[in-house]
């Protein structure tokens, strides 16, 4: 598994740009990101190269945000590889939370980071289901 960043971020203009500032100015690289909004404030999950110094990039700035883990696993880059990760997910009545798409750095190839209620669960299913799972 893999950590990621979750920062709740006020709903306003330039709210994005001050935390990419932050990261950029701290050598951090960003490998993928996923926003999610209300009226008021934000949250901005990320998958970056240096989990803990941008923790500590934000903690310094003032920012509120969780490290959670989540199962990123690599699929083919084909019509209905998705589609079949999500019905061996289904199958094993695993419920996820929420899931987005970054990309292997080496292949290009489309990962999906999933984040579910039983971590340990989904990733013992997938590998037994001949998944790749990334840590």
């Amino acid at each position: 598994m893999i950590s990621q960043i979750s920062i709740y971020a006020e709903n306003r203009k330039g709210a994005m740009s001050a935390i990419t500032r932050i990261l950029a100015g701290g050598g951090i690289n960003i490998h993928s990101f996923v926003t999610n909004d209300s009226a008021e404030f934000g949250i901005i999950r990320m998958l970056v190269s240096d989990t803990e110094k941008a923790c500590g990039l934000l903690r310094d700035a003032g920012y509120l945000f969780k490290k959670t883990r989540v199962m990123a696993v690599a699929i083919p880059d084909e019509p209905g590889s998705l589609d079949r990760l999500l019905d061996c997910i289904e199958r094993a009545n695993i419920n996820i939370d929420y899931l987005y798409t970054s990309f292997e750095r080496d292949s290009a190839g489309p990962v999906i980071a999933i984040h579910a209620d039983d971590m340990d669960e989904l990733e013992t299913f997938l590998k037994g289901n001949g998944f790749h799972c990334q840590a």
